[in-house]
């Protein structure tokens, strides 16, 4: 199965667990007289159309390079996380303006059975939040990663939520408020989530230097093909799933330029053989100089 294919079918699980939950959590949100419960149905609706947005990204961002976009859509990926970042931030303020009406309104204390309706939630939203970030880790999505959030912030509120009812029970009259409360942190919480999904993807679209490790791993397969001393510089960005390499490799300065072409693409091919998902490789060909070799090794070695 192809990166796209496992982030596709992740997405597909989301939409379909998203939407049966924010049913269940709205109807027994609504009949339970808990604002907690559909505060979270709120959270899963919109889910929901994240979610799909999510899934057009994924198909976009995974059509091949063409004429227009030599480098592929890759970078739809980020920008569409931006927009669940948008849905994130949206209902933690609905969640937040009605949680702070019904603190002060007074209503009923919640339902008790509406704890063992959240009860399974939290389970399932920890399992699904856990099987969506394995995902996001073994394609590299930003968006996936995102989606994995939306089921961690799910599983928070949910538990938030489980608190406040269980005050509100417990402590009786004087305490109803307790589910608002609860919804009022979850709110916080999923502004606090929206953030950390947000800079990555930034990072990603602004080309930071966030790679140390696959660069190291560069210079390593590099030094590993015949004719190649080392590498001087060495530059990677994400776009999407695939990531692009920029190298400078140096090279014994008296070979002739057909061989420091063919050395060229024999390194190309071993860094693509051992990082698949690297779709460019741009090499620029250096000519052996002790400083400048001694100044890499020095900075390797204080590395």
């Amino acid at each position: 199965m192809t990166k796209e294919k496992a982030a596709v079918k992740a997405i597909y699980f989301s939409l379909l667990s998203n939407a049966a939950l924010a049913l269940i959590k709205g109807i027994t949100g609504f009949l339970g007289n808990s604002y907690a419960l559909i505060a979270d149905a709120i959270e899963s609706t919109t889910d929901v159309f994240s979610s799909f947005l999510v899934l057009i990204g994924l198909r976009y961002a995974s059509r091949p390079a063409d004429d227009n976009h030599p480098y592929g859509h890759g970078r739809a990926e980020p920008l569409l996380t931006f927009v669940v970042v948008g849905f994130l931030v949206i209902s933690a303020t609905v969640i937040a303006y009605e949680s702070i009406q019904n603190i002060r309104t007074p209503h009923e204390s919640p339902r008790a059975y509406t704890l063992i309706i959240l009860g399974a939630i939290i389970l399932w939203k920890e399992i699904s939040y856990r099987i969506v970030l394995r995902r996001s880790r073994e394609t590299g999505s930003s968006s996936l990663k995102a989606d994995a959030w939306h089921h961690r912030s799910d599983a928070i509120t949910s538990v938030a939520a489980f608190i406040g009812i269980s005050v509100a029970l417990v402590m009786g009259e004087g305490y109803e408020s307790a589910d608002d409360w609860a919804a009022l942190f979850a709110s916080g919480f999923i502004i606090y989530n929206s953030y950390l999904i947000f800079r990555p993807a930034l990072g990603e679209v602004m080309d930071e230097h966030r790679y140390d490790d696959r660069i190291e791993r560069v210079r390593e397969i590099a030094e590993e093909v015949d004719g190649i001393i080392t590498t001087e510089k060495c530059y990677i960005r994400k776009t999407g799933m695939k990531y692009h390499i920029d190298l400078h490799a140096i090279v014994d300065a008296d070979i002739s330029v057909k061989e420091g072409h063919k050395l060229a693409h024999d390194l190309k091919d071993a860094l693509q053989a051992d990082m698949p998902d690297t779709e460019h490789v741009l090499i620029h060909v250096e000519p052996f100089d002790e400083e400048v070799v001694s100044a890499v090794r020095q900075k390797e070695h204080q590395g």
